[in-house]
């Protein structure tokens, strides 16, 4: 096996803020509360980062625990405490240690930090709780930032189908049709150009017959 880490994680940090800003941005297209998107439980359970720190990073203010295998034991308590067994119980150190590859001495004494843990120790423990790799080491910063891209995800897919919906009801609608290629004012102009009242007339014959045809529900 390797060596314990030693200082900070080497990968690069994903910005933060700019996560953060993109995020709101498509809340607020969506209409979806900020409080859902930035709820703090839930980040803190997906990224592994305390509630605490979470709340001050998503604040702007600089947090985190910057010791890595500090960090390790935060992140192995909090999953030991949100991934639980079927019957709704923590693991115990021996099942942790079975589903790992490794002794109950070896686990007992990652779990208190009396060890510094290795990638292999990480990669196992990662793979027996199901998350994905770096969950038990990446800076606090890192961690929630790709939390909230998960998030950022799911809001440009929501993005997407309610695009995909108004599109295939302009499809459906004739008049919605005609104003979504050219615009009120596009067909206004068009009208402008013809080159007499009765062209321009018969422009809006047809725009009364497209509306009489589409018969609206009285609002």
């Amino acid at each position: 096996m390797t060596g314990g880490f030693e200082g900070p994680d080497t990968a690069p940090t994903t910005a933060l803020p700019a996560v953060v800003a993109r995020v709101a941005a498509l809340a607020d297209r969506l209409g979806v509360p900020h409080g859902e998107v930035f709820d703090i439980g839930r980040l803190s359970a997906a990224s592994g980062v305390p509630e605490s720190v979470v709340k001050a990073l998503l604040s702007g203010r600089p947090a985190g625990e910057r010791d890595v295998q500090a960090r390790f034991v935060q992140r192995l308590d909090l999953l030991r405490r949100t991934r639980l067994k079927p019957n709704g119980r923590k693991y115990t150190q021996q099942e942790i240690a079975d589903g790992a590859g490794m002794s109950r001495q070896q686990a007992g004494a990652l779990i208190n930090g009396d060890r510094r843990p290795t990638m292999e120790h990480c990669d196992a423990i990662q793979r027996f709780f199901r998350v994905h790799a770096g969950f038990l080491t990446a800076e606090d910063p890192e961690a929630l930032a790709g939390a909230l891209q998960h998030t950022e995800q799911e809001l440009l897919q929501k993005l997407a189908d309610r695009e995909r919906a108004s599109a295939a009801a302009a499809d459906d609608d004739p008049l919605e049709r005609l104003l979504q290629d050219h615009g009120v004012r596009g067909i206004a102009w068009r009208a402008a150009q013809l080159p007499t009242d009765q062209h321009r007339d018969k422009v809006a014959e047809w725009l009364d017959m497209l509306l009489e045809s589409v018969k609206r529900p009285e609002s």
